[in-house]
């Protein structure tokens, strides 16, 4: 097959040696600034979240050079190891998207094996991996072919040097479906054929002017960059859980039961990368501005008890000072273990929008003491247990739209590396939707899909009475079909106990569903009830309930929920404001 030229026609010995002094450079400034970044620093592994001011200025490369700083000896010795390995000749170097000529330009061509495979058609496009919809229940939705080389045709290697291709400034250049390819032809050899060290680590270097695809090559592991060189020792068995998933949201990456939605996800298949004891793991959720969300956050962590999704692991939650102490002690009493933050400011955001301080979801990344977060938005019903979530990577969640995946229910993986990467990046990226959502999406562009109905829409686009017997009878269903309700619009507690507010204002219809909200009251009744009172309702707000009822009757609606007597006692027992 015919190779692509390489960027630079430098050896790779010139490369290497000017990395090298560059690493020396760094380790030897980090000795002599030890003390005081020790002095600085030895209260990291904690939750003092640095200012927004403070995270604007941070920079991916200037994390890597802060963990250098902070490094042991035997790392400092194992990187420059790295740096070693590449300048000996007779190491073995697998070469992908790099023909013959071009390693003979790059002064390796002694050493090396150029690994071929087909490059994909050019008429495979970002979409045909990502659809809008795919069959979840049949099981039966299949992916686009990524030509992969002929593994067992190669031997083990010591390095794999892959050139990837770089599409920038042009819109939407990190959805190449070749450069998608190149990653992932450089992470299976590296899976399959890349010698490990006693650390379980395997030597790679991409060749790129963009950055490589953080999905797969996690910036945590970064050891070094010089010019279009980024020197990665990547954790083999984390990139191994990664690969072993299907190339896009064309499949989903749990595999559904063969008896129907009433079965358990079958997990058998993927990669683990540690038993069950070892992972370090916590279901997490945020509330910041406003204590609207409260009375989501105590139902949340019931039901994540309730259906043993839970079990040992933490449950945490993120605030800042816009919740009140006795609301506080309501969420640790629900079983939450509280961290305070400061809310990061979204820049392109209107004062006083819902959308101004929705980037401090990505302080759900500083939370650096577990290996994996699962991530559940507070107006989200967990009805059944959602443990094998954490057998999945980062990013795993539903499909929301187009090539976008919803951020509702999300599997992370925390690392400040990865948090300082988004920090650097809110200026320069755009949002499609305003908010983290859109954000995510555009960081993350290679995701995981998950089964839909573990974090169900309720909602109904241009429903058919037929769609919404369907809907009926999925929320009616017991024991229950659906894992997870995601409840959009006007929230069951901000609405009467009676019936769903969404048929109060014509714009939400869309998302009113009677069946759901009787759902979401059922579960309310199974809380304690000592911690009940957090979902009350205060003066101003049945003054809003009311106006929206007289504007439903003055509007004619013929659902009629306008005309029904309120019998909630939350409306004579408010709460104070």
């Amino acid at each position: 097959m015919e190779m692509h030229k390489a960027a630079s026609s430098k050896g790779v010995a010139v490369r290497i040696n000017l990395a090298f002094l560059v690493f020396v450079s760094v380790t030897s400034l980090a000795l002599l600034v030890l003390c005081s970044t020790a002095l600085i620093n030895k209260n990291a592994a904690s939750l003092a979240w640095c200012t927004w001011n403070d995270c604007r200025a941070m920079k991916v490369e200037e994390g890597v050079l802060n963990n250098i700083m902070r490094e042991s000896r035997t790392e400092k010795e194992r990187k420059r190891s790295f740096f070693e390995s590449l300048r000996i000749a007779d190491k073995r170097i697998g070469l992908v998207n790099i023909g013959k000529n071009e390693s003979v330009e790059l002064g390796i061509d002694e050493a090396s094996t150029v690994v071929e495979f087909e490059r994909v058609p050019d008429n495979l496009k970002w979409t045909d991996l990502f659809p809008s919809y795919i069959d979840e229940e049949s099981g039966r939705s299949a992916c686009p072919e990524i030509p992969m080389p002929v593994f067992s045709a190669y031997e083990e290697m010591d390095v794999v040097v892959a050139k990837v291709p770089c599409q920038s400034p042009n819109p939407g250049w990190y959805r190449d479906v070749f450069r998608l390819q190149v990653h992932l032809v450089a992470a299976n050899l590296v899976v399959r054929k890349a010698r490990r060290d006693g650390w379980g680590t395997a030597k790679v270097a991409l060749v790129s002017e963009c950055e490589p695809m953080r999905e797969l090559f996690r910036c945590d592991d970064l050891v070094a960059r010089e010019g279009e060189w980024w020197m990665y020792q990547v954790q083999v068995d984390k990139l191994a859980e990664k690969v072993s998933l299907p190339w896009g949201s064309c499949k989903t990456a749990l595999q559904l039961p063969e008896g129907g939605v009433n079965g358990e996800s079958n997990i058998s298949s993927l990669a683990s990368v540690t038993s069950p004891g070892q992972r370090r793991e916590a279901f997490a959720t945020i509330i910041h501005s406003s204590e609207k969300y409260v009375c989501g956050a105590v139902m949340l962590a019931h039901c994540l008890r309730s259906t043993g999704s839970a079990g040992d692991r933490d449950l945490v939650l993120l605030h800042d000072d816009s919740i009140s102490r006795p609301k506080l002690q309501a969420l640790a009493a629900a079983g939450w273990t509280l961290r305070r933050i400061e809310r990061i400011h979204n820049p392109r955001a209107r004062p006083g929008a819902y959308n101004e301080y929705n980037f401090s979801k990505f302080r759900l990344w500083q939370l650096t003491e577990y290996d994996k977060i699962v991530f559940i938005d507070t107006d989200i019903l967990i009805l059944r247990s959602l443990d094998h979530l954490f057998r999945l990577p980062q990013i795993s969640a539903v499909h929301d739209s187009g090539v976008l995946f919803n951020s509702g229910v999300m599997v992370i993986e925390p690392s400040n590396c990865t948090f300082g990467a988004l920090v650097a990046h809110v200026e320069d990226t755009v949002s499609y939707n305003g908010g983290d959502q859109g954000f995510l999406n555009e960081m993350f562009a290679w995701w995981h899909r998950l089964p839909k109905r573990l974090n169900f829409f309720k909602m109904a686009w241009h429903s058919t009475a037929e769609k919404r017997e369907r809907l009926d009878r999925l929320f009616a269903a017991d024991p229950p079909e659906l894992h997870g309700i995601h409840y959009f619009g006007f929230k069951p507690w901000t609405c009467y106990r009676d019936y769903d507010c969404n048929w109060d204002a014509e714009f939400m219809h869309k998302y009113a569903n009677d069946e759901g909200h009787r759902l979401w009251w059922r579960r309310y009744d199974e809380i304690e009830e000592g911690l009940r009172w957090v979902c009350g309702l205060t003066a101003e707000h049945v003054y809003i309930l009311e106006a929206r009822r007289k504007r439903a009757e003055k509007m004619g609606f013929s659902d009629g929920h306008w005309k029904m007597n309120i019998t909630d006692n939350r409306k004579q027992n408010l709460i104070a404001e």
